[in-house]
């Protein structure tokens, strides 16, 4: 398929069609891939997907535990009151 590239404000820009955005199912955002003189872009449908499971393997794991203590031994609860 060919397509034009226009002008917007200082920049350029490619323009999708309805369908083509309906179609791969693109909202607000693409990555875009850069390789082997290519622009390849893909749709970003969900930032978080699969973070429920990789938590619960995390939790499997045993690797969810706090990298320190969320209260230091010194910490001195008086000087906050």
């Amino acid at each position: 398929m060919e397509t034009a590239i226009i002008k917007i404000g200082n920049s350029k820009g490619l323009r999708l069609s309805k369908t083509i955005l309906e179609k791969y199912n693109i909202k607000d955002k693409v990555e875009m891939i850069l390789e082997k003189e290519q622009i390849v872009l893909k749709p970003i449908d969900q930032p978080r997907k699969n973070w429920e499971k990789a938590f619960e393997e995390m939790r499997d794991n045993n690797d969810d535990r706090l990298l320190f203590d969320d209260v230091f031994e010194d910490e001195n609860f008086e000087e906050w009151n």
